[in-house]
C-alpha cells in the first residue's frame, strides 16, 4: 500500500487556508466587539450626560469618574480622551444601518481616523471604500491626507488618480495581521503594550474573549475546550 506523502503541495495549502480562514473570522469577531463596545459605551455616556442640568460640567465630570473607574478594573485604554472619542463615535454614525454594515467592518483605528475627517460627503466617502475594498490603516490614513477623496471628485479623468492611489499603498495592504496587532487591540483584549508578546498569546486572548462571549450565550452554545476535536454523527 502506498502512503501518500504528507507534503503533498495541494493537501498542505488546504490546510493552511482553513487555518487562515479560522483565525481571520477570530480576529473578526474580536474586532466586532471591541467597536460595538466602544459605540454602545458612547450611546450610554451621551444618555447619561443629556439627564445631567450643566450638560458641560456634567459631562466633563461623567467622564473622568468614569475614566478612572474602567481604568482601576480593566486596565489602560479608558482615559478621557478615549472616553470623549467613544462618545464621538456614536454621535457621529449614530445611523443603524450604516454602523452595522459599515463601521462593524473596519477597526477602531480606522474609525478615528475617518471621524477627523469634517466634511460629511467625505467622511461617508472614505468609510464605505475602507470597509468594502478592505484598505489597511495605513492606506486609509495615507488617502486622507493626501485629501484623495477631493482630488478624485475634481478630476474629469478619474484612472488615473485611481491607478495612483492603488500603486502608492501597494504596500501598507500586504499585512493582514495589522489590526491585531494594534496597541488598541491589545489593552482591549487585556495584553501588556510591548513588543514582547508572541501569537500564541494573542491567540490565548482571543479564544479567552470568545470562551466569555459563548458562555454569556446561556443555553444551547458550549464552549468544550481550546483545541478540542469534536465529531459529529450525521442522522439519517
Amino acid at each position: 500500500m502506498k502512503v501518500q506523502s504528507i507534503n503533498d503541495s495541494h493537501f498542505v495549502s488546504e490546510i493552511k487556508q482553513i487555518l487562515s480562514v479560522a483565525r481571520q473570522k477570530a480576529y473578526t469577531a474580536v474586532n466586532f466587539a471591541m467597536v460595538e463596545a466602544y459605540w454602545l459605551i458612547g450611546k450610554r455616556i451621551v444618555e447619561e450626560e443629556q439627564q445631567g442640568k450643566e450638560r458641560a460640567a456634567y459631562g466633563e465630570e461623567i467622564l473622568k469618574t468614569l475614566s478612572v473607574e474602567l481604568t482601576r478594573e480593566f486596565g489602560k485604554g479608558f482615559s478621557e480622551r478615549s472616553l470623549r472619542d467613544f462618545r464621538q463615535f456614536y454621535l457621529t454614525f449614530q445611523d443603524t444601518e450604516i454602523w452595522h454594515t459599515l463601521c462593524a467592518q473596519l477597526s477602531w483605528s480606522h474609525i478615528r481616523l475617518i471621524m477627523r475627517v469634517e466634511n460629511k460627503d467625505a467622511q461617508k466617502y472614505y468609510l464605505q471604500e475602507a470597509a468594502e475594498n478592505h484598505w489597511s490603516v495605513r492606506t486609509l490614513d495615507r488617502n486622507i491626507s493626501t485629501l484623495y477623496y477631493h482630488r478624485l471628485l475634481s478630476s474629469q479623468v478619474k484612472e488615473p488618480v485611481i491607478q495612483e492611489m492603488q500603486e502608492k499603498t501597494k504596500d501598507f495592504q500586504q499585512n493582514k495581521l495589522e489590526f491585531i496587532k494594534n496597541p488598541a487591540v491589545l489593552e482591549f483584549l487585556g495584553l501588556p503594550n510591548n513588543t514582547g508578546y508572541t501569537e500564541s498569546r494573542l491567540e490565548q486572548a482571543i479564544i479567552n474573549e470568545m470562551q466569555k462571549f459563548l458562555l454569556e450565550l446561556g443555553k444551547g452554545f458550549a464552549f468544550v475546550d481550546r483545541q478540542q476535536l469534536i465529531r459529529m454523527k450525521l442522522q439519517g
